[in-house]
């Protein structure tokens, strides 16, 4: 049996949310804030929830190690550092369970040791979710040492994709905990309708062979009978 398609869609999706939520911690481009005062055009400072960068875009050189403690001491901060880092532990762990439940190198999986795995994959994503939202939802109200423009760092929309594959790819691989329609969600019903077709071919090949046989049986019996009958009208007559 294949792997069905309901575990491949999780076991894909989960590992690719994964690096893309650790992108998103890791760098430090949250919020980015152009446009500041006394200081270059082409200035960007891009804060992150571990360091603060400042950034020329003409010259590609970036600064790390601001210094900003009005910034990191906002409650956020230390939520979303923690939240992050417990999605990505969460998800190493979930998608660990769930490749014991796939067993791949077998006919058929443990959809319940999968599905566990999957649970684990959901809430991580959840788990994501919650800080970036948190901090999108607060963005242009966080204070900082600087004033300027306030833009989204490429991090949210990372954090956002990341968190959104680990739900859908958790969520597949609860689905098939249950078996639903005759099976047709875990895959099984396609397997059960090829199986029976073999089962069916089988039969019909049996029974025209049986067929042509009696047919070619009855035939030569026929033949024979007439032959005997042409012969024997001579003598009588």
């Amino acid at each position: 049996m294949r792997t069905p398609g309901l575990l491949i869609f999780g076991m894909v999706f989960a590992p690719c949310g994964w690096v893309l939520d650790l992108t998103s911690t890791v760098a430090p481009d949250w919020r980015e804030i152009s446009q500041m005062p006394g200081v270059s055009t082409d200035a960007i400072m891009r804060q992150g929830i571990w360091d603060i960068c400042l950034a020329y875009q003409t010259t590609s050189q970036q600064t790390c190690g601001q210094q900003d403690s009005s910034y990191f001491g906002q409650q956020i901060i230390p939520v979303a550092k923690g939240l992050m880092v417990a999605s990505l532990l969460v998800t190493l762990f979930g998608i660990a369970v769930a490749t014991a439940g796939v067993r791949c190198w077998r006919d058929r999986p443990n959809w319940i040791i999968s599905g566990l795995g999957g649970i684990l994959i959901f809430l991580s994503g959840v788990m994501t979710i919650i800080p970036i939202a948190w901090y999108t939802h607060i963005i242009n109200s966080i204070p900082t040492v600087t004033s300027g423009t306030i833009n989204v760092g490429y991090c949210i929309i990372l954090g956002y994709i990341g968190g959104i594959m680990e739900i859908l790819g958790g969520a597949a691989m609860v689905i098939g905990m249950c078996s639903c329609c005759g099976g047709w969600n875990r895959g099984e019903r396609s397997s059960r309708g090829t199986a029976n077709k073999r089962r069916m071919s089988a039969v019909i090949t049996r029974y025209c062979t049986l067929r042509i046989v009696g047919c070619t049986y009855s035939w030569c019996i026929t033949q024979t009978c007439y032959s005997n009958t042409a012969t024997s009208l001579p003598m009588h007559m």
